[in-house]
């Protein structure tokens, strides 16, 4: 339990940190961003990089197959963080860092803004597994599991992993393939960002349990829709 209060303490000082200045890597001192010189870059790209919409597909949906991340609605702060440690190596990645590298800080502003701003509906994707696992996953980000002193992955990620922006990205909605990789590289030491929280976490976490999780959260925000829909 010490150690639960540990990660949940240094989730709260990261939130706090982050949230003094949350506009810091997402736009230039000395111009706003520029969320349509943002749209261009996404959908044709620059002189030294592609256009994002070619993994990331149109309007930032991507395509549901889980390999490259759903963008859409994810804070400005959060998606030029990324970026930044991308073009930095802090968060390396053969496909995002020779990508981010050749990127002014004003082109990561005007793309994060672009993305932050983009209202997409979330494409309606199959269960990424059982009812049994998806269940599982629920109880992990909801409750945690205490025998193996795991915090609620909710604790850092707000209700159903909607997300505490800025820092905090949403889980909910997102391909539960990639959320998976993603902690199998915390769990592997390959994702280097986050040693405090996530790396810490992911380590904790069996195959089955972040297949649990990944699932869980791909369809948190479809089934939180249709229980307000049935109201």
């Amino acid at each position: 339990m010490k150690r639960i209060g540990r990660l949940i303490a240094a989730a709260a000082v990261a939130i706090a940190a982050l949230g003094v200045a949350p506009s810091a890597p997402a736009q230039d001192s000395k111009r706003a961003a520029n969320p349509k010189h943002g749209a261009a870059i996404a959908g044709q790209g620059t002189a030294t990089a592609p256009a994002c919409d070619q993994c990331h597909a149109t309007s930032a949906t991507a395509d549901g197959g889980g390999g490259f991340p759903r963008l859409a609605g994810q804070s400005a702060y959060y998606l030029a963080k990324q970026m930044h440690d991308f073009a930095s190596s802090q968060r390396a990645s053969p496909i995002m860092s020779p990508i981010a590298k050749p990127l002014s800080a004003d082109d990561i502003a005007d793309v994060a803004a672009y993305y932050a701003n983009n209202n997409d509906p979330f494409l309606s994707l199959a269960s990424a597994g059982s009812v049994a696992l998806v269940r599982e996953g629920e109880r992990l980000a909801r409750v945690g599991k205490t025998v193996k002193d795991i915090q609620a992955c909710n604790n850092c990620h707000g209700p159903d992993g909607a997300g505490i922006p800025p820092a905090i990205p949403y889980l909910a909605g997102q391909y539960a393939q990639y959320t998976a990789f993603q902690l199998n590289a915390w769990q592997r030491g390959f994702r280097k960002s986050s040693p405090d929280s996530m790396a810490l976490v992911a380590k904790d976490l069996d195959d089955h349990e972040i297949a649990a999780v990944a699932a869980f959260y791909q369809q948190a925000r479809s089934a939180a829709a249709g229980a307000s829909a049935s109201k």
